[in-house]
């Protein structure tokens, strides 16, 4: 009796929703670091058909491989496995509180979680939680449109080179523009960032 040989797409739904979504997580990684798949693979030591697969749900990463995905794109390997959702109509849908994916860690005094359900789509929405006295003391910019709300507690953040004190309620967004941030009252500020295109 022959087996049946299974076609792409057949192939590609008999993954689970928590291989689909880490597939669609590698990939959009990849894209918000400006990798192409070859020099993806030539990084991980892959090559690109691995590469391609992995990013189409075809071929699930092993532990390892995940591991120097996590290395590669500077992120929490954490960040590559929390798919679980209590109900499945939820999936890619609602984040819960108490499911929230981290993206930083205390020793930065910059702890930040992922509200948006997957690393897909065309912003990314994060809870960014700056501990009292915390401070970005370099400029940064990036290529994104960016904005943010403070939920609570003080915050400051200097656009093109003019400081902004900002209070629970404030809001601001600015697009392309160097910034920094401090947090300088005593308690945590908590700001939920948008950041457009994605950059995790």
């Amino acid at each position: 009796m022959k087996r049946a040989i299974l076609p792409p797409t057949t192939a590609q739904t008999l993954q689970g929703p928590d291989e689909r979504l880490l597939a669609g997580d590698i990939r959009a990684l990849r894209k918000a670091r400006g990798l192409t798949l070859a020099e993806t693979g030539l990084k991980l030591g892959r090559s690109v058909g691995w590469v391609s697969q992995v990013e189409r749900g075809l071929s699930t990463p092993s532990l390892s491989d995940i591991r120097a995905l996590a290395e590669l794109f500077g992120v929490p390997i954490s960040l590559l496995f929390s798919h679980d959702v209590p109900q499945e109509s939820e999936r890619g849908v609602v984040v819960r509180a108490g499911r929230r994916r981290a993206l930083g860690t205390n020793e930065s005094g910059l702890v930040e979680e992922l509200l948006s359900p997957d690393l897909g789509g065309s912003f990314e929405m994060v809870r960014s939680v700056f501990a009292p006295g915390a401070e970005l003391k370099t400029e940064a910019r990036r290529p994104t449109e960016e904005a943010g709300y403070v939920a609570s507690g003080l915050f400051d953040i200097q656009i093109s080179g003019v400081w902004h004190r900002l209070g629970e309620g404030d809001s601001f967004r600015f697009d392309g523009k160097p910034y920094r941030w401090r947090n300088p009252g005593s308690e945590p500020a908590v700001v939920i960032w948008v950041v457009s295109p994605p950059v995790y």
